[in-house]
């Protein structure tokens, strides 16, 4: 019997057994609710309950990594990447050497551990997700995939749903499709809307790597930092905006859109430019917490209420200008009397809600022709409720996610 076959064999049965745990405590649930999206959870179950199951938590380390690096070469794609999942979930050991062993979406175009949906994609080739839409329940799930498949639920990446409000609409944004609390630790994100749906604002539950945006939480006197668990999210942090062009003489074509990356420098699509790439999720809310004033020694208070429209990022003395998107030009198509783009094939029913994303550069941005026609993220319909998202550096897919998400709120103004 072959080396990989016994390792997958044993990863099989540590895969059932931590299952068969997952019945007997709080924490086993929340390990069981982290795994239903394919990706690794932050951190691996305690490691004296795995060390004591399987023997392979103790392999020298030379032929530990040895091993890993054999699986992380031969599983490239759905489902099958999901072993390489499994040796980061055996133990710490484990986890340690195969977060050195996998690299960033941007340099392997693949999706591993929860960060790497908050970390740049590929330069080249677009990672291809689609997005299914349930209108009964008012939720959006993305999907790591080209098509839909009868296995999509071994691909979900990030899913949404939509909280009408009486002057707004907030999409919130999770790593799982039944728990969209911000309160929980899946929490990633949210989009929310003014009130005629013409302006959106991206928050994220964690900062960004250069800290130059600033918490939109206040100071408001609901509790102390402390008597909170430390595990759950309490800020969220303006990345970016999406505006949509009023269209009041109701002229034909599709919708204008205008996209402000505040955490992405207008310098990383210049040639050896680089991107914001975090490394790892957050472990403790005073990881997220940018300093607050405190009054008479007390401890910074903290409010996890949710932050008003009107907050705006708060840039450092000499920071970079921000990354700006426009909607790719259309061009009018006589024979089909209808707006155009070549989709390249992964958009096949016209709507008013398809686009293609740009970079919207000046001669000063000093960015080569050929960058400047790079779709970075496109959007568009396939079938009833189902929509196709390619995304390419420097968004990351829970960036692109919160763009597409903006096309399904009302417009009455816009279109």
């Amino acid at each position: 019997m072959s080396l990989k076959s016994i390792i997958m064999r044993e990863l099989k049965e540590l895969k059932d057994g931590i299952g068969n745990m997952s019945k007997r405590g709080d924490q086993s649930k929340l390990w069981r609710s982290r795994t239903r999206s394919h990706v690794a959870p932050d951190e691996a179950p305690l490691e004296s309950q795995l060390s004591e199951q399987s023997p392979w938590a103790n392999l020298p380390p030379e032929l530990l990594l040895d091993i890993i690096q054999r699986v992380e070469e031969s599983e490239t794609a759905w489902p099958a990447r999901a072993v390489v999942v499994f040796c980061a979930a055996v133990c710490r050991s484990w986890r340690e050497i195969t977060k050195e062993i996998v690299k960033t979406p941007e340099q392997c175009g693949r999706l591993t551990f929860p960060i790497s949906l908050k970390q740049p994609g590929p330069r080249e080739s677009p990672i291809q997700c689609y997005i299914r839409r349930d209108r009964t329940s008012s939720t959006f799930l993305l999907f790591y995939g080209l098509v839909p498949s009868e296995g999509e639920s071994d691909k979900l990446l990030l899913a949404a749903r939509k909280v009408r409000r009486a002057t707004c609409t907030d999409f919130v944004i999770s790593l799982v499709a039944d728990d969209f609390s911000r309160a929980s630790n899946t929490y990633v994100g949210k989009l929310r809307s003014n009130f005629l749906g013409t302006k959106f604002t991206v928050y994220d539950s964690q900062s960004p790597c250069d800290s130059r945006i600033q918490s939109t939480a206040r100071p408001r006197r609901r509790f102390h930092s402390k008597q909170v668990s430390p595990r759950l999210p309490a800020c969220n942090y303006i990345i970016g905006t999406v505006t949509y062009e009023l269209n009041v003489l109701r002229t034909r074509g599709p919708r204008r859109m205008h996209c402000i990356l505040h955490s992405i420098p207008v310098s990383a699509i210049q040639e050896g430019g680089t991107a914001p790439t975090p490394s790892a999720l957050p472990q403790s809310l005073d990881e997220q917490l940018s300093p607050l004033h405190s009054s008479k020694g007390k401890e910074p208070i903290v409010d996890t209420i949710s932050p008003s429209i009107r907050a705006t990022p708060v840039f450092s003395p000499g920071s970079r200008e921000p990354l700006a998107l426009k909607n790719k030009a259309p061009r009018w198509h006589e024979q089909l009397q209808c707006w155009c783009l070549n989709f390249k094939g992964r958009v096949t029913v016209a709507s008013v809600k398809n686009f293609q994303l740009v970079a919207a550069v000046e001669p000063s941005h000093n960015v080569s022709p050929e960058e400047q026609e790079k779709v970075i993220l496109q959007f568009g319909k396939i079938g009833k409720d189902i929509f196709t998202m390619d995304y390419r550096y420097p968004l990351s897919a829970f960036q692109a996610f919160a763009i597409s998400l903006s096309c399904f709120d009302t417009k009455p103004a816009c279109e």
